[in-house]
């Protein structure tokens, strides 16, 4: 990769493609895979990301809200797009933009019913979500039974899938509780199947699911962290490949004196005469202010540096005493030589927070 002059986020389709191939090297040839490509493809650049995805074979996308499919749909993206969250007043969106809707509640059932057949659909293809035990979106299993009387009744819809959601699955201290997950979902499938005259897509797995749980494939699988370089724990993560990298420059250098602070309510202040290099990008480009005052390290030269102070919403500081270094040159914040997982470890948080929240400003440059 080349050296910046400026604040970017470089995304490596290559190393995109790499863990692609990982993931499906751990499923069944006839198992299809869903690439999870919400919130820029986790901060990265969606249609980018969904493009190369969709030259590499993959079965289907999700997303989580209504624009963001419309997004994927606007950009050139054909294969079948999931709507994990929608909301009812944007059903007619969904069905214009050939959108699946994950339907997660009677209320919901109700109202793209009631949507599809005012617009006189036939067979509308929907997905089904069951409550398994992460108690955030779907139907309890117990109401399987209503969700089929009511899809009887009605012509406009069908269920093209039905899926749950692992709460654990990277955890083995939670292995027993994901296996309960398992025969719930199990347990609902049960009670659909049989009432339909069709086999709809059943989904369950997560990226640790992939790799924790061949059992619980089923008929597709859904990876999001994974396609972007990470695997939930360490093993996994040293046989994937970073896709974003975080670069920045040096702006300027300071010498402080010892005794005198740096940034907003002299959140550093020097204990002996200490170097430090400001650098253009804060809190309003996703470095928020918990990876300050010396909580975390950033790559210069070689050499780590820590973050001084308090970030700045356009600015941080790091300190530099120790690193031969100049104006202009490269800083990196995460990547492939700095995981972005140990970033967001050391100031309390994950790699997800950390990936998606890097800001739209931050310029994208893609790297095949």
């Amino acid at each position: 990769m080349s050296q910046t002059s400026e604040t970017v986020l470089e995304i490596n389709l290559s190393a995109l493609e790499h863990n692609y191939k990982y993931l499906r090297s751990q499923i069944a040839p006839t198992t299809k895979m869903l690439g999870v490509v919400k919130a820029f493809a986790y901060g990265s650049d969606a249609v980018a990301i969904a493009k190369r995805l969709e030259k590499l074979g993959i079965n289907y996308f999700a997303v989580a809200y209504t624009q963001e499919g419309v997004s994927l749909r606007k950009g050139g993206i054909e294969k079948p797009i999931l709507v994990l969250h929608p909301q009812s007043t944007n059903f007619e969106e969904v069905i214009e933009h050939n959108l699946f809707p994950n339907i997660y509640s009677k209320y919901t059932l109700g109202a793209f019913i009631k949507t599809a057949e005012k617009l006189q659909l036939k067979k509308y293809p929907i997905h089904l979500k069951i409550n398994t035990g992460l108690n955030r979106l779907g139907f309890d299993p117990e109401e399987a039974n209503w969700i089929t009387d009511r899809i009887a009744q009605t012509e406009s819809v069908k269920i093209e899938g039905i899926f749950s959601h692992l709460a654990a699955s990277e955890d083995k201290a939670e292995r027993d509780f994901t296996k309960y997950q398992i025969e719930n979902y199990k347990s609902a499938l049960d009670q659909i199947l049989p009432k339909l005259d069709y086999k709809p897509i059943r989904h369950l797995c997560n990226t640790s699911g992939i790799l924790n749980y061949p059992e619980a494939h089923y008929d597709m699988v859904r990876t999001g962290i994974g396609l972007y370089g990470f695997g939930n724990s360490a093993e996994e993560d040293q046989k994937l490949q970073p896709v974003a990298t975080l670069k920045t420059i040096i702006s300027q250098i300071h010498h402080i004196k010892k005794g005198e602070s740096v940034g907003y309510n002299r959140g550093f202040k020097a204990e002996k005469d200490t170097k430090t290099a400001t650098l253009p990008l804060g809190h309003a480009d996703g470095i928020n202010r918990i990876y300050g005052k010396q909580k975390t390290k950033v790559l210069i030269n070689g050499q780590l540096a820590s973050i001084i102070g308090n970030v700045c919403m356009d600015m941080l500081m790091i300190d530099i005493s120790e690193i031969d270094c100049e104006e202009g040159d490269e800083v990196i914040l995460f990547g492939k030589e700095k995981s972005a997982e140990e970033f967001a470890h050391n100031a309390g948080t994950i790699s997800y927070e950390l990936i998606t929240s890097i800001s739209q400003r931050v310029k994208r440059k893609i790297i095949n």
